[in-house]
């Protein structure tokens, strides 16, 4: 059996959880619209946060101009104006 220990034995404090956790949070709040970052703002958590925050947004900016390329331009803008 393994023995777990706690924060205090491995030296950690209440804010050293693993950033991995901050990143997967700010990924998903993106996804859900959530745009407020829970954290303090000088802390590793907060920038963490905000670095999945961010990469989730250039990744749908990356799907949306995508879709947008496989759509083609057969359509007309509606700032365009068509010539008859």
């Amino acid at each position: 059996m393994i023995k777990r220990t706690s924060r205090k034995d491995r030296g950690l404090g209440k804010y050293d959880a693993p950033l991995k956790v901050q990143y997967q949070m700010g990924y998903e709040n993106f996804k859900r619209g959530k745009l407020v970052n829970p954290f303090h703002e000088d802390t590793m958590q907060y920038r963490e946060w905000h670095r999945g925050f961010n990469k989730a947004y250039y990744d749908n900016l990356k799907r949306v101009i995508s879709y947008e390329a496989k759509r083609g331009s057969g359509t007309v803008s509606k700032g365009e104006v068509q010539h008859v």
